[in-house]
């Protein structure tokens, strides 16, 4: 990788890292984490909703459209799961009052069946696709693997061994002395606010007590943030980064379907939701016709993960095919309060670094 060029922010992670600023964000598509990498960041691809064969060819992508700079990679690791993908197993577990219950969502909202699948109707979460998931990622060069949710020692010792710096997520004291044990080099400290999974307590109280908890190693805030100013912010509470999401969702180059661009150019931090009815664990997504229903008076409790999922998979494919406006919603934190326009990613990071630098000259004055 070409050495990042020095910069006022770049920091002890950055060098350690071979970026130029602290700044890090997960997408779900490869273009936008490339570009976020080639504007000096460290763009890392969620790749939690790729089949095994999928995921080998977009990392490839990702490598091609930024071969000269670090990118990283993310992926979820839930325990307790399935040992196979069984599709059938799984679905014969769920109860008759749920799959009624689907169905009248796809009645109610006239939805048409799905066409083709997606990752939720074609695979179910289990161990034996997170060992082929991982396969992909091991064998694809990226120089960073994040573990999004769980984090068990024999995968991050994998990716150790093939070079890859390790960064494992975590929502408590406890996660983060889990990730610890399992050899994590680098921390997320993701607080309440952030989208996607995600625990109960909320960023400014979690950060610090992971940088306490952290033995060491470095430590990036995540959740809700959005604005230069908290990534100055989370400077100020230990982190030695900021991690984002959300914000990414508004580029260009992650091309969202013009309904889902408009209802989270419109929401407000208030209009996500935390529910279990996106995959059967607590997830903090914009709020729809989806997650309105299964907090309905009447509505049957989300199964546990992998089992909602089956439950709604086909449903789901159906509703991103057809573009079915109520129902459609993405994993979102309160940060979608920035989200106002759609532009490009290199003007995202420039707005975001303008901002931490005035940030940190406004508060010159108390340290006189």
């Amino acid at each position: 990788m070409a050495e990042a060029l020095a910069d006022s922010l770049t920091n002890p992670l950055c060098r350690r890292l071979g970026i130029r600023l602290p700044i890090f964000g997960l997408a779900h598509r490869v273009e936008v984490a490339a570009a976020i990498s080639r504007a000096g960041g460290l763009g890392v691809y969620a790749a939690a909703r790729d089949g095994p064969h999928e995921l080998e060819d977009k990392l490839r992508l990702l490598r091609r459209l930024c071969p000269d700079h670090p990118v990283g990679v993310d992926l979820l690791l839930p325990s307790g799961l399935p040992e196979h993908d069984s599709r059938e197993a799984v679905a014969a577990a769920v109860p008759q009052a749920h799959r009624d219950f689907v169905r009248g969502l796809f009645d109610a909202h006239r939805v048409p069946p799905a066409t083709h699948g997606n990752f939720f109707s074609q695979y179910v979460r289990s161990q034996s696709l997170f060992d082929e998931q991982m396969d992909a990622v091991v064998a694809s060069g990226v120089d960073v693997f994040a573990a999004g949710v769980g984090t068990p020692p024999q995968v991050l010792g994998r990716a150790r061994a093939a070079g890859q710096q390790t960064i494992a997520l975590v929502g408590s004291v406890r996660h983060a002395e889990k990730a610890i044990a399992a050899g994590a080099d680098i921390l997320v400290a993701q607080g309440y606010d952030a989208g996607g999974h995600t625990g109960p307590i909320g960023t400014f109280t979690l950060v610090p007590q992971i940088v306490a908890a952290a033995e060491g190693r470095p430590v990036i805030a995540a959740g809700g943030i959005g604005t230069g100013a908290q990534v100055a912010a989370a400077f100020a509470l230990g982190a030695q980064g900021a991690w984002l999401g959300t914000l990414w969702l508004g580029t260009r180059e992650h091309e969202l379907p013009a309904a889902l661009a408009a209802k989270l150019m419109a929401a407000r931090s208030e209009d996500t939701v935390i529910t279990r009815a996106h995959s059967g664990k607590p997830c903090r997504v914009l709020r729809s016709a989806f997650s309105d229903a299964w907090d309905a008076p009447g509505a049957p409790q989300p199964l546990p993960m992998p089992y909602q999922q089956a439950l709604t998979g086909e449903l789901l494919a159906a509703v991103e095919e057809h573009e079915i406006a109520p129902l459609m919603y993405e994993a979102a934190g309160q940060s979608v309060d920035w989200l106002r326009r759609i532009e490009p990613v290199a003007d995202v990071m420039q707005r975001l670094v303008q901002e931490t630098r005035d940030a940190l000259r406004s508060m010159t004055p108390y340290m006189s």
